[in-house]
């Protein structure tokens, strides 16, 4: 590869191994709307009733269509995959617990932070938070491999 086409895709690349720190935090943001969660459906295959169907959304516990909980995980992988650690972090695991419903409208705000960094697995542990408001609504651990930074 070429110098200039190997400074162009390190330039596209996100934190290496060495830049992170225990501490260091990202967010995400989305407004889902209407159609995010139609496409999402569309996508994913999830076409239960409680997310696209209002007139059966009434009569569950919810009393309105709820957004797919796996669109808040897609939050988070937005996150991991842009922000911290970025381009070029593999996304190995994630553990996530749901909270609390979200619905059409909210504005969902992931946040990612670093917890824990194993240099010589090339690891790194993340809270994964992902919150309306104030109410926390998914909540979990994601870890990724990271590149070292190239000789």
């Amino acid at each position: 590869m070429s110098n200039n086409m190997q400074d162009s895709m390190q330039a596209l690349h996100g934190y290496y191994l060495e830049d992170l720190e225990v501490g260091m935090q990202a967010s995400y943001a989305k407004t889902i709307t209407d159609a995010d969660v139609i496409l999402f459906a569309g996508i994913s295959g999830d076409d239960n009733p409680v997310h696209i169907n209002a007139e059966y959304a009434k009569t569950t516990m919810f009393e309105q269509r709820i957004v797919h909980g796996m669109f808040s995980a897609a939050l988070i992988s937005a996150v991991l995959g842009t922000r911290l650690p970025g381009p070029g972090a593999i996304y190995v695991d994630q553990q996530l617990k749901f909270k609390a419903p979200v619905h059409i409208g909210d504005t969902v705000v992931a946040t990612a932070t670093v917890v824990e960094i194993n240099e010589e697995r090339r690891r790194v542990k993340l809270e994964t938070i992902c919150r309306v408001g104030d109410k926390v609504v998914a909540e979990g651990m994601a870890t990724n491999m990271v590149d070292r930074r190239p000789a």
